[in-house]
């Protein structure tokens, strides 16, 4: 943008489109962090592993229930399978309950570092086009007292000279 400006005649200053800075400006403001897309990803696995819990639980559960079925033919060793059978989904829904719980921290923690990311970006960013906008107010502060200055310079020449 700086390097398509027009260069004004005094001063060293240059014309800039006010529009165009504005549109520059609300891009970087709108502009997402990486780190939002990389906790939406995070969720997306914590699902995953939700559903491969899941599927480990309800594997375990049929093999438990194969295990029942072939063992009930012997009456002596269905009550020890029953314990087992319990034990089993016992142990599935615990594996299950404390891989939720991982998942869950962890994807906890990801966003709330995303979250901190973006924050510190926005306030980056924010810095960045308050200096842009004060280096511009200078810039046309200068410019205006130069045309001032060759205003009054002609004002003064104009009363000076008779006419």
């Amino acid at each position: 943008m700086a390097a398509e400006a027009r260069r004004l005649p005094v001063g060293g200053g240059a014309v800039v489109s006010r529009q165009r800075l504005i549109d520059l400006i609300d891009r970087m403001r709108v502009a997402v962090p990486r780190e939002v897309y990389d906790s939406r990803e995070l969720l997306e696995q914590r699902d995953e592993v939700l559903r491969r819990a899941q599927e480990d639980a309800a594997l375990a559960m049929a093999e438990a229930q194969t295990k029942i079925d072939q063992r009930l033919s012997e009456t002596e060793i269905v009550k020890a399978a029953e314990a087992r059978a319990r034990e089993v989904t016992t142990l599935a829904q615990e594996r299950a309950q404390e891989l939720v719980r991982d998942a869950e921290t962890q994807a906890r923690g990801r966003l709330d570092e995303a979250q901190e990311a973006s924050r510190a970006q926005m306030r980056e960013a924010d810095v960045y086009a308050l200096q842009t906008l004060q280096r511009l107010d200078e810039q046309l502060a200068e410019f205006l007292a130069t045309v001032r200055r060759g205003i009054d310079t002609l004002q003064r020449r104009a009363t000076e000279r008779p006419g």
